[in-house]
């Protein structure tokens, strides 16, 4: 991950109290996503995203990350709120702003007749200062495919083209939404080297996506969308370190769980047991760790089955998801709507 720290004297992409409302012109009132006039798919988000940084968006189905980057790559004018990218209105000043963006949608439209290269060709036509046909299909692993009819491309394919598209005009922001959906395993890593040496040489990404494996292991820092609000943010170690980490073994022959030392004191936050199985969390995993060890020397014991490990991005997802879900019960409208508004 980038070593950079964040600067806010330097960002790229700024966003404050951020709305979007579909099917009316105000947004909704008293917490109810379904209120007045329209459905409010973003309600009042900020955040800001710094040069050469990687931000990933994430969250479920209808949390708001599709409408909200739509905004930043000024497809719509927000409902309330302030967007800046480049220091620009991208809706408002679109053409000062659209020359120096990328952008990779969930689903991108080809014609279906025309070849790859003959793709790539056509939309550098529509680019400033676009990179090489060649160049550009040797970023994405698409040479051996150029002379391919897009409608003969696999679904990962055609996402490796979207992405040679999107950095067709070497962009200082790229918008990744979704970017490799359908790509399989070895696809997948290409892709993230590429995106890391992307923001390796400076370039801004905004990302969303459902692979909580790739926020991990790409953003600098990433929000958690629920509802229309953050939920979370942070670093992926910041949000992880919010959560319990996880220690299991099995109890030697003849120790039972009142033999431990008190659970208290090694700092568990709550147990479990399953036959001899025993399963602990804590928020303070090397203190719990080293305290448990020291017993089993101590005991001249093994624990036998151990298994030490840190809470994963995919728990603080689910356990934040969760518990922002019960903050919000009955505060949740427009349910039809949600599937429109991703």
């Amino acid at each position: 991950m980038n070593e950079n720290r964040h600067d806010e004297h330097d960002d790229v992409i700024e966003v404050t109290d951020l709305r979007r409302v579909y099917g009316g012109d105000r947004p909704a009132h008293g917490g109810d996503r379904g209120a007045g006039k329209g459905f409010e798919a973003v309600c009042g988000v900020t955040f800001s995203v710094g040069r050469g940084e990687l931000f990933a968006l994430l969250g479920t189905n209808g949390a708001g990350k599709t409408s909200t980057v739509e905004l930043l790559e000024g497809l719509a004018p927000p409902a309330g709120g302030r967007v800046r990218v480049l220091g620009h209105d991208p809706y408002e000043e679109r053409a000062a702003v659209r020359p120096r963006v990328g952008v990779m949608l969930q689903e991108g439209g080809f014609p279906s007749e025309l070849t790859v290269a003959e793709t790539i060709r056509m939309w550098a036509g529509c680019t400033s200062g676009a990179r090489p046909t060649a160049e550009a299909l040797d970023l994405v692993g698409l040479t051996r495919r150029s002379d391919v009819r897009v409608k003969q491309l696999s679904g990962g394919e055609k996402r490796r083209l979207d992405l040679a598209l999107a950095l067709l005009g070497r962009p200082e922001v790229l918008f990744l939404d979704e970017p490799t959906t359908g790509l399989d395993a070895e696809g997948r890593r290409s892709t993230w080297e590429l995106v890391r040496a992307l923001r390796d040489d400076g370039t801004t990404v905004l990302l969303t996506t459902h692979y909580l494996e790739e926020a991990e292991e790409l953003a600098d820092r990433l929000a958690i969308l629920h509802e229309g609000r953050i939920a979370a943010s942070g670093t992926p170690a910041e949000v992880t370190a919010s959560q319990p980490s996880r220690i299991s073994f099995e109890l030697p022959d003849g120790f039972f769980l009142g033999d431990l030392p008190p659970l208290a004191e090694l700092g568990v936050s709550d147990h479990q047991t399953a036959g001899r199985v025993i399963k602990l969390r804590t928020t303070v995993l090397q203190r719990t760790a080293t305290a448990l060890l020291l017993w089993a020397a101590r005991e001249r014991v093994e624990l036998r089955g151990l298994d030490v490990r840190s809470a994963s991005l995919e728990e603080a997802f689910l356990r934040i998801a969760r518990d922002a879900a019960a903050g919000n019960a009955g505060g949740a409208g427009g349910s039809q709507q949600r599937e429109a508004a991703a």
